[in-house]
């Protein structure tokens, strides 16, 4: 069996207009990842901006937690086609973390604890695209939906949304992440289904 699997089987659901192509709206929030759950303690968490000339960006849960901080409500889309309306987060801008970094490079490579890898184009996190959150709904983001930390990137499918993160390098070109080397879409853009290689 390869690492590819084509979304969950289950009841079909009625897709709702302005939904993006072949979702299904959900009320709850499924959880899947790919191994076991890291239980990051608060005192050792730790976010890094490595440039490709090897700068390196650090903060930790008291550095990063005193940075300017913003409520906001988006829509997410899983590339397992359940998409959840209105969601309610509270992070740190992107544009905030990269006020101070100098680079070059137009892509980047985010990396978790637990050794999760994703790519994102670097205009796809910056002008109030993505955030760094750690709140859901009012409360501290829970370790099973990414928590303490997780990077969020509503626009593309939510595997781009990288969970328990704690670094992001940056690259001169586009390499493949976790899940892009199996064989999902380099880009992840719901409103064009890029789910696979080739969509």
């Amino acid at each position: 069996m390869g690492i590819i699997s084509r979304g969950f089987g289950g009841r079909r659901r009625e897709s709702l207009p302005g939904l993006p192509p072949g979702q299904y709206l959900t009320h709850d929030f499924p959880v899947l990842s790919a191994g076991p759950t890291p239980r990051i303690p608060l005192d050792r968490w730790k976010f890094t901006i490595t440039t490709e000339t090897g700068e390196k960006h650090s903060w930790d849960w008291k550095e990063f937690t005193a940075l300017p901080a913003e409520e906001f409500t988006v829509d997410i889309h899983c590339v397992t086609k359940w998409s959840k309306l209105g969601t309610t987060w509270k992070g740190v801008a992107l544009d905030t973390l990269f006020e101070d970094v100098e680079s070059a490079a137009d892509y980047t490579m985010a990396h978790s604890y637990g050794g999760y890898t994703t790519n994102v184009p670097l205009d796809d996190l910056l002008e109030g695209k993505a955030w760094l959150v750690y709140e859901f709904d009012g409360e501290p983001l829970h370790p099973e939906h990414g928590g303490p930390v997780r990077l969020l990137v509503p626009h593309l499918y939510f595997w781009k949304s990288a969970i328990w993160v704690n670094g992001l390098q940056m690259i001169n070109e586009d390499e493949p992440g976790f899940w892009e080397a199996g064989g999902y879409h380099m880009y992840g853009d719901p409103w064009r289904e890029q789910r696979y290689q080739g969509d």
